[in-house]
C-alpha cells in the first residue's frame, strides 16, 4: 500500500472523535475558528486545574464572568456552592456530570446547562476540569408554553366531550328513530365543528358574535345578505360562549327552514346584539332573534326548546325566553358580560 506523501490530510484521533487537518491549517487558524464557533453558539468554557484555579476561559459572560473577572455575580450563593461541589466531585472521580441552573434576573428567569468534565492525561490522571455552559432560556420558554397549551387542550376538549355528551343525550331523549337520531346529531355536531373552527382560528380567544351568526345562518341559506338581517353590537365571545350561543343559533336556523321565515324563498330572520348595564354594573349583552313563522308544532316540548331555553342560558349562566306566537317568534337571550369583551 503506498504511503501517504505530504499532500495527504493528516487524521488525529482523539476519543471518539476524527478530526481531519489538512498540513497548511495551523493550530492558531483552529482555534480562532473555534471561538468563532463558540461565540454564534453562545457557549461558554471554562477550565479549571485540580485546585481549581482558572487557567483559561472562552466566551465567558454574565452570569459565568465572575469567575474570571470583577463584576457582580449573578449566581446565589447556594448555585455557586453546587457548582463547585460538582466539579470537585468530577476532579475525584474522573467521570462526567451535569447541572441545570434556573438564574432570576430583571428580565425573568433565565435557565442555563452546565456540563463538567474530566480532563485526562496520557496516563489517565485526572489534570484538571472542562465546563461548558449553554444558556438555554428560550428552550425552556418554548416547553413550558407547550405544557400550558397541551394543558389548555386537554381542559377544552373535556369540556367539548362533556357538550357532545349531553347533546347525545338530550337529542336520543326527543327523537323516536334511529334515522332521525343520526340526522340532527349530525347536524348538531356539524354546528359544533363549525364554532369550534372559529374558536381555533382565533387561537383559542373565541369568536365574533356577527360572525357566528352569519356561519350558523348561512349553513341553511343560499343567500346570506337576503336571509339574515344583522343589527347592533359585535362582541368577542369567549370559546364556550361561543359554542353555546352556536348551538342557539343553530337550533333556531334549523327550525326556521322546518316551519319559519327561511322556510320561505324571500324570507329573512332578524338578529339583534344590545349591551345592557344595569345599576353602573358591566353590560350583558342582549340577544335576540325574530321572524315569521307558519305552523309550527308549539306544545310538543324538543331538544330545540330545551337547547334554547335551559341547556344554552345554564352554561352561560344567563336566561332565556322564548315566545311562539300566531305568526311570529321571538328568543331572546341574556348573556353576562363574563362570557364576551367589547373594544
Amino acid at each position: 500500500m503506498p504511503s501517504e506523501g505530504p499532500t495527504k490530510n493528516r487524521v488525529e484521533k482523539q476519543d471518539s472523535e476524527v478530526i481531519a487537518m489538512h498540513p497548511a491549517e495551523s493550530g492558531m487558524q483552529l482555534g480562532r475558528a473555534l471561538l468563532h464557533a463558540l461565540h454564534n453558539a453562545g457557549i461558554s468554557v471554562l477550565y479549571q486545574d485540580r485546585q481549581m484555579k482558572t487557567v483559561w476561559a472562552r466566551n465567558m459572560s454574565a452570569p459565568w464572568a465572575s469567575e474570571t473577572a470583577d463584576g457582580k455575580d449573578l449566581l446565589s450563593p447556594a448555585q455557586a456552592e453546587r457548582i463547585r461541589a460538582t466539579k470537585l466531585k468530577v476532579i475525584a472521580s474522573g467521570s462526567a456530570d451535569q447541572l441545570e441552573l434556573s438564574i432570576p434576573g430583571s428580565q425573568g428567569v433565565r435557565w442555563f446547562q452546565l456540563w463538567i468534565d474530566a480532563d485526562h492525561g496520557d496516563s489517565g490522571e485526572v489534570l484538571g476540569v472542562v465546563t461548558t455552559m449553554v444558556e438555554t432560556t428560550e428552550q425552556k420558554r418554548r416547553e413550558q408554553t407547550l405544557k400550558t397549551l397541551l394543558r389548555e387542550v386537554s381542559h377544552r376538549s373535556k369540556n367539548l366531550l362533556a357538550i357532545i355528551q349531553s347533546i347525545a343525550t338530550q337529542t336520543g331523549r326527543y327523537t323516536e328513530t334511529l334515522g332521525e337520531f343520526l340526522a340532527r346529531f349530525r347536524g348538531r355536531l356539524q354546528s359544533l365543528a363549525s364554532s369550534q373552527d372559529l374558536v381555533t382560528s382565533s387561537n383559542w380567544r373565541g369568536a365574533a358574535l356577527q360572525e357566528l351568526v352569519s356561519g350558523q345562518v348561512g349553513r341553511y341559506s343560499s343567500d346570506l345578505s337576503q336571509s339574515l338581517r344583522f343589527a347592533g353590537e359585535n362582541p368577542y365571545l369567549n370559546p364556550n360562549a361561543a359554542l353555546h350561543i352556536g348551538l342557539a343559533m343553530h337550533e333556531l336556523a334549523v327550525n326556521s327552514v322546518s316551519y319559519g321565515a327561511l322556510s320561505r324563498p324571500d324570507g329573512h330572520v332578524e338578529v339583534r346584539a344590545l349591551l345592557e348595564a344595569e345599576n353602573g354594573a358591566s353590560p350583558n349583552l342582549l340577544l335576540t332573534w325574530t321572524e315569521a313563522v307558519g305552523d309550527a308544532p308549539r306544545n310538543e316540548k324538543r331538544f330545540g326548546s330545551v337547547a334554547l331555553e335551559r341547556v344554552v342560558p345554564m352554561s352561560l349562566n344567563g336566561s332565556a325566553t322564548l315566545e311562539i306566537g300566531k305568526d311570529r317568534m321571538e328568543y331572546r337571550l341574556t348573556v353576562p358580560h363574563g362570557n364576551f369583551e367589547t373594544d
